[in-house]
């Protein structure tokens, strides 16, 4: 992990203590907490309609989607239970049998 750069100065010399950070340029200290890396809680995903999905929701597909070659999920399908990832696909989970990776604006709450 690299150091932040001091927000006073922003100069990239800083020193690490325990709970805070402290530029060695300008002097300025500011906490941890503040690091944006840090400050980051748990991803949210949202379907297409703006509910809040979880592992384990079912979710139901608001369009047909092209696979590749010939193959298409039609709008409708319901998947097995879901897992979010991190990537571009925020959902994996099987619909009609096939194993595939869904972004969630393609998606409903079932």
């Amino acid at each position: 992990m690299s150091n932040p750069a001091c927000p006073e100065c922003t100069m990239d010399e800083v020193i690490a203590h325990s709970d805070k950070w402290e530029c060695v340029t300008c002097g300025f200290e500011w906490p941890k907490e503040a690091d944006p890396e840090v400050a980051d809680g748990p991803r949210i995903v949202k379907d297409a309609h703006g509910n809040v999905l979880a592992d384990g929701d079912c979710v139901v597909l608001i369009k047909d989607l092209k696979l590749g070659g010939t193959q298409v999920l039609k709008g409708g399908s319901k998947s097995k239970p879901i897992k979010l990832v991190d990537g571009d696909h925020e959902i994996s989970c099987k619909v009609d049998g096939i194993a595939v990776g869904l972004k969630a604006c393609f998606v409903k709450k079932a």
